[in-house]
């Protein structure tokens, strides 16, 4: 069981909201959307629901041409970020009501929805009503809806978004769990290229309505194809800089470290240098960590980790140290860089390899 964009493009009047996509989905685990707020994750979930029609290009679900099939006519759920229930409903009757629609029998449906509200915690609520609710009970209340369907496509668009910090945390590692072998393909929207990693299956970086990268989330993370995926999967900012490759050695202005990895290989010259904050930190992690240098313009501090932003030869680095560290804005501080985590692209912004 697939679903497949061929071709796909979105234009709203003159404004084109998706380029054109071609993404197969994987049949198994998670499937993320990861992307800033309007990159395109919401638009493309609403054609996948067939909410929304594509402009050109076609959608298959299961080997049929699914492009013009109402949302009605297909057997899908979909959990918006904003908890949708019916309100004159008791939260079990919301659960159950796809189930009684399909006039499926009244012991499966308290069977199924039995199932659902213990793992979303939710069975002291079944004789209230939406209005008496939290937002996070809500929320569990429409993902309890989605998981007793057994729909053969679950799109999930930022269901977690607006629930506190703790709920949060816990419906994260849950939901895997939740959709784990009920043979449907389920689509997860995010911004936050953490949340992508915890759930993992495969994730489709999306930047400005053009999907960038798709692979195995781990895979993605580690080795983005171009400069575009690196900036979307990574939270703080990746830092980006022009180096110069000659030899052994690479060379950020006045900074020299040794070449590791796929670089050692390639031609010398310019390339882009990317580089996740938490490879730059107050001290080395490594013997061959680089020692550069700027002057701070933003910290921000917590219990656990020290976040510093400074500029470096016209550029405006992040670094990210776990513990408590002192910088005085406005003043220049050292910071070392572990030259492992180093990613460089080539002038055309592909990955090296």
């Amino acid at each position: 069981m697939t679903l497949e964009l061929k071709n796909v493009t979105k234009r709203v009047g003159v404004e084109m909201h998706i380029h054109e996509t071609s993404l197969a989905l994987s049949p198994t685990g998670f499937n993320i959307l990861l992307g800033a707020t309007n990159a395109g994750k919401t638009t493309l979930i609403k054609m996948m629901a067939g909410l929304e029609r594509p402009t050109s290009g076609e959608i298959w679900f299961k080997g049929q041409n699914v492009t013009g099939v109402s949302p009605q006519k297909r057997n899908i759920s979909l959990v918006h970020q904003f908890f949708v229930n019916y309100p004159s409903m008791t939260v079990y009757d919301n659960i159950a009501s796809p189930l009684k629609v399909a006039k499926i029998e009244r012991a499966e449906i308290e069977r199924r929805v039995g199932e659902a509200v213990e793992l979303l915690r939710l069975t002291p609520y079944l004789k209230r009503r939406p209005s008496e609710l939290s937002g996070g009970q809500q929320q569990r209340t429409a993902l309890a809806r989605a998981i007793v369907k057994d729909s053969g496509l679950v799109l999930l668009d930022e269901p977690l978004a607006n629930l506190d910090y703790k709920l949060r945390e816990e419906l994260r590692d849950q939901l895997p769990g939740l959709f784990a072998g009920r043979g449907a393909i389920v689509v997860y929207a995010t911004s936050e290229p953490s949340e992508a990693l915890m759930l993992g299956g495969h994730t489709a970086t999306v930047m400005a309505g053009r999907v960038t990268g798709f692979g195995e989330t781990g895979t993605l993370y580690r080795q983005p194809r171009d400069v575009a995926t690196a900036q979307v999967f990574s939270d703080p900012p990746i830092n980006m800089a022009r180096v110069l490759k000659s030899g052994n050695e690479v060379s950020i202005g006045e900074t020299r470290f040794a070449a590791r990895g796929a670089i050692l290989n390639r031609p010398d010259g310019a390339y882009t240098l990317g580089i996740r904050p938490h490879f730059v930190t107050s001290a080395p992690r490594s013997p061959d960590a680089a020692s550069i240098s700027g002057i701070v313009q933003i910290t921000e501090l917590s219990g656990s980790e020290s976040i510093a932003h400074f500029e470096m030869g016209g550029d405006v680095w992040v670094a990210q140290s776990p513990g408590v560290h002192a910088y005085d804005v406005g003043e220049r501080h050292d910071f070392f860089v572990d030259t492992s985590g180093c990613l460089y692209f080539d002038s055309d912004g592909k990955l090296v390899l």
